[in-house]
């Protein structure tokens, strides 16, 4: 899922001084897709990819489903965890069971 950082409409000045250095904002998904394995090169192609589809991103929240016995996820499992995952980036929930990056790849850890 593909996002942006923007600072809420009714931020406190607090919030303003923290987003401004870089810490702090909302995050607002922008984008989702799923991509196999054998779809995905490299980050570098992903970024790539996603820049015609929405190139105002800033982070990009990455999770992985393993399928059962040995088959891939089938595309319902898919679109309800794609979903699930937009639920908790709008609801301000726990992120720490995914993987964030920015756009150069650079790991994000969420506090």
């Amino acid at each position: 899922m593909f996002l942006e950082v923007s600072l809420p409409d009714d931020y406190k000045d607090d919030e303003k001084d923290r987003f401004h250095s870089g810490q702090g904002g909302a995050l607002q998904p922008v984008m989702c897709v799923d991509k196999s394995l054998e779809e995905l090169d490299s980050f570098y192609d992903l970024v790539k990819e996603s820049e015609e589809m929405a190139p105002g991103w800033q982070l990009v929240l990455v999770a992985s489903l393993s399928g059962k016995n040995g088959l891939v996820p089938d595309p319902v499992e898919v679109e309800r965890s794609l979903q699930m995952m937009v639920g908790t980036v709008q609801h301000g929930g726990d992120l720490s069971k995914f993987m964030a990056f920015d756009r150069s790849g650079e790991p994000v850890r969420f506090d």
